[in-house]
């Protein structure tokens, strides 16, 4: 029987179609810097991230984007093995399927751009939490689903083995 493991990354595909898509958007409808309030607390604009998540190491330099590269790849291609070997667990897959979505559309805009394009800011008064894009926010969730599925009872127990057969 033929595994179906590599239906799960037509999520991570989703992810990414749904990350540059808006990111082809928000390039077309903003300028950088400009920022459109949508409610009181959440705002789109258009930004651009040369570090990492919540613009850890932006003012590092240049070598950072290599350095993110690399380290997305090598997370990448183990998220493909890990979803080779667990797709059978339905959250532990999408869960890895939202990462490696996210990482890859992330690393598109490192790769193509330099930067990462972020639009979506979240604030509250004057305290504003880091701009982010769809590839973050799968990320996110994807994480926060890898946590709950390592912490839910009964996840690491061993499925029951077929006893031995006896030979005549």
């Amino acid at each position: 029987m033929r595994e179906h493991w590599a239906r799960w990354l037509s999520i991570s595909l989703a992810v990414v179609v749904a990350d540059l898509g808006t990111k082809a958007w928000i390039t077309s409808a903003f300028a950088v810097g400009e920022w459109k309030a949508v409610t009181p607390f959440f705002k789109l604009g258009l930004t651009y991230n040369t570090g990492a998540a919540f613009s850890f190491l932006a003012d590092a330099g240049g070598w950072q984007r290599w350095f993110f590269t690399v380290v997305t790849v090598v997370i990448s291609a183990a998220i493909v093995v890990m979803l080779k070997r667990e797709h059978r667990n339905p959250l532990l897959a999408f869960s890895l399927a939202l990462v490696l979505g996210g990482a890859i559309g992330n690393l598109y805009d490192r790769l193509s751009l330099g930067h990462v394009i972020d639009f979506i800011l979240l604030h509250a008064g004057e305290h504003a939490f880091p701009a982010f894009n769809v590839a973050d926010s799968a990320i996110s969730v994807g994480v926060a689903l890898l946590l709950w599925d390592s912490l839910r009872p009964g996840r690491h127990a061993r499925a029951p083995q077929p006893a031995p057969q006896e030979k005549p």
